[in-house]
């Protein structure tokens, strides 16, 4: 298997000094490996992402030194490709509607025994089919939600065999139970980051995703999803973050250290890149 990695940024705004240490730890992997690097942006968010942002964070990643393979994927334009790995999730009967406010999710969290309710798992009993389809015509507001429970039933052993390796520490089990039922797309919006982003790394030959460790507790979801959709799972390296003099996550919030403001008040690529070492 070649090694093929990538870097998906949103372009809901600026790329700052730690999207800059992603994007960079994945290119050089790729460099290591004689590898491929691909390029794609996550902008699933329709109303945030602009296309604007999207060209800042091309002039910032040439400055930086990287190059990719063309053409970029950009999710907004594949709705009808995530939206037919849903159908199929629904085909195979793990996935619910769930019209529940963000209100009420949290008052079911609140009364779950403790140690269980942490996240949502699902309603006690499902809804009736006509009570459903009444909802869905009155034009309800819904969730679909993967039932880590249906899932479970489907799989089998198979579920708790479940595994992944992550790079310099070795396979690492599968365990999406504390994400609880998470939401995979909504009546409004056709997807979500975990539907998209699995789908994009297999139609991509994405062999090793290499993001920040933010992200660690996402993977076994992820696995998940390959396991259902019968996908190959990827290697995974979550690295360290960034932090800002106070110890806290850069954020796009925080326009001084954004890379265009460093490039443009002057700052070199060779010294960004120095502000990567530990």
């Amino acid at each position: 298997m070649s090694f093929t990695t990538r870097f998906a940024p949103s372009p809901t705004g600026h790329l700052h000094i730690g999207h800059a240490f992603s994007a960079w730890t994945a290119f050089q992997a790729a460099v290591e490996a004689e590898g491929r690097f691909v390029l794609r942006m996550e902008d699933i968010d329709t109303v945030r992402c602009k296309r604007e942002y999207e060209q800042v964070i091309l002039d910032d990643l040439i400055w930086l030194g990287l190059d990719w393979e063309e053409p970029v994927r950009r999710q907004s334009e594949h709705f009808e490709d995530y939206g037919r790995v849903l159908e199929r999730l629904k085909a195979l009967g793990v996935v619910y509607r769930c019209f529940k406010t963000r209100r009420e999710i949290m008052a079911d969290i609140a009364r779950a025994p403790h140690g269980v309710g942490e996240v949502y798992r699902g309603p006690v009993a499902p809804m009736s089919g006509d009570e459903e389809s009444n909802r869905v015509e009155a034009g309800d507001a819904f969730a679909w939600r993967l039932s880590l429970a249906r899932c479970r039933d489907l799989l089998g052993p198979r579920f708790a065999a479940m595994r992944y390796l992550e790079e310099g520490q070795g396979e690492q089990i599968a365990d999406p139970d504390p994400l609880g039922d998470i939401i995979l797309a909504r009546k409004d919006v056709g997807t979500s980051y975990h539907v998209a982003v699995v789908h994009d790394d297999a139609l991509q030959g994405i062999s090793h995703v290499i993001r920040g460790e933010d992200l660690r507790e996402m993977t076994p979801l992820h696995v998940l999803l390959q396991t259902l959709l019968d996908l190959p799972t990827p290697v995974y390296r979550h690295h360290r973050l960034l932090l800002d003099e106070n110890g806290e996550r850069f954020a796009k919030r925080n326009r001084s250290v954004t890379l265009k403001s460093l490039r443009e008040s002057g700052v070199t690529p060779d010294e960004v890149r120095a502000k990567f070492n530990p």
